[in-house]
């Protein structure tokens, strides 16, 4: 039997809602443990099936993973494995973040092509570019990547595109290489901050943190440590959307404000009024929101993470929007299952145009990804009747306890096993 979520429209959602540890950190700090033997503890991490599916690839390199609530504990052994388990890394995108650790640890990596989200092309060559300037050899053999080094050397790495992936493979190569190691036009996401302090924390000696150009010290070693994620700004920004788009009034805690700065300022500009905190933010929306556009571009632009949700807020406005999408070009197939529930929407090319309804209407709809998946619930939650959401494996792996919290913020939502009739 497979599950849904079943959202009856029309409630309004009032309260506060508490975020944990970021997906987009948790994964890569995971990773980041194999660069040190002995145990490392991560602290405030989300209960989602990313999570373990990590630990499973870690388990493949020979080491001891237990998942215990919000708290993930890595033993490293001293010569950890080199080849991960095609099983667990063809499920989880992510896992390709062990590349860079491994050929650092272990001057040799094989890591199957990874899985995850069908969102659009995000090809490895970056990473492997990276890796060649630090003096590894990168193939992909059999559906692998095969990378090895006699020794890594520091050198000027400049990214073509501020990729977080890549950002974080070369950053956490460099870290054991030898020499200095300058990544120019380096990712700048709160998550890639995260890892360079929880590096730093490891006796890693990385300088330009938060900028586009990262300067990393090579060491010879690093020692385990203890690290609690930082808030998940996605999933936070999910909330003040489903706030704004439900004319209620959300409290945020545990997401720093200042990482979803553009969001709340697009938000204020639909009509919503916000206040912020430390660690904490609200939104409140009486009405409808007004149409505002959207562009989605690198940290700190609006990430594209988002735009469902922008989609989805766009669809309810009074007015048309224009969202454009920079960075993965298959997100807009979400489209057209907002067309199902009655939006008024069209796509060409990397734009989509939206004309706002006063009401959606309720249909059976696929979630194709986490964010895509997420988005929809926030259109059912704007629907007349009943609106199942199918495939929420999907939303699972990015937010913890879903149904549970829109519940508590008053949403009619059910989770329920049932077969689609499709």
């Amino acid at each position: 039997m497979a599950e849904h979520f079943a959202v009856n429209g029309g409630a309004r959602l009032v309260g506060a809602v508490d975020v944990v540890g970021a997906k987009n950190s948790v994964l890569k700090l995971m990773a980041a443990a194999l660069l040190a033997e002995g145990t490392t503890t991560i602290t405030n991490c989300p209960e989602i099936l990313d999570v373990p599916l990590m630990a499973d690839v870690l388990r493949s390199l020979g080491c001891t993973v237990e998942v215990d609530h919000g708290t993930v504990t890595i033993d490293v052994p001293a010569e950890p494995g080199a080849q991960a388990d095609y099983r667990s890394v063809s499920r989880l995108r992510a896992s390709v973040c062990v590349l860079g650790p491994l050929v650092a640890r272990c001057r040799r990596a094989v890591v199957p092509l990874p899985g995850g989200d069908a969102i659009g092309s995000r090809p490895l060559d970056m990473h492997q570019a990276g890796l060649r300037k630090l003096g590894a050899t990168t193939e992909i053999e059999h559906g692998r990547v095969v990378a090895q080094a006699d020794e890594l050397r520091g050198a000027q790495i400049w990214l073509d595109f501020p990729s977080v992936g890549a950002t974080e493979n070369i950053l956490m190569a460099a870290v054991l290489a030898e020499g200095t190691t300058v990544i120019d036009n380096a990712a700048r996401e709160p998550e890639i901050v995260d890892l360079c302090t929880m590096l730093q924390q490891m006796g890693a000696k990385v300088d330009g943190v938060g900028s586009s150009t990262l300067t990393v010290h090579g060491v010879t070693g690093l020692q385990p440590t203890e690290h609690r994620v930082i808030g998940d700004r996605i999933v936070g920004a999910t909330w003040a959307f489903a706030a704004a788009m439900t004319g209620g009034e959300v409290t945020v805690r545990g997401v720093d404000p200042h990482h979803i700065d553009l969001v709340l300022d697009k938000l204020r500009s639909a009509g919503a009024e916000t206040t912020s905190g430390t660690e904490e933010f609200t939104v409140r929306m009486d009405g409808r929101p007004r149409a505002v556009d959207f562009v989605t571009l690198p940290y700190p632009g609006f990430a594209t993470d988002l735009q469902p949700m922008a989609i989805a807020l766009s669809a309810v406005a009074d007015g048309t929007s224009m969202i454009t999408e920079n960075v993965f070009e298959a997100r807009f197939r979400f489209v057209d299952e907002m067309v199902r529930l009655g939006a008024d929407a069209r796509t060409d090319g990397h734009h989509a145009v939206v004309r706002g309804v006063p009401r959606l209407s309720s249909a059976p709809v696929w979630a194709s990804d986490i964010r895509a998946g997420a988005g929809l619930v926030l259109a059912g939650l704007c629907a007349d009747g009943q609106t199942e959401v199918w495939d929420v494996d999907h939303i699972d792996r990015g937010y913890p306890r879903f149904v549970e919290n829109l519940r508590s913020l008053g949403a009619d939502v059910a989770r329920v096993r049932s077969e689609p009739d499709r």
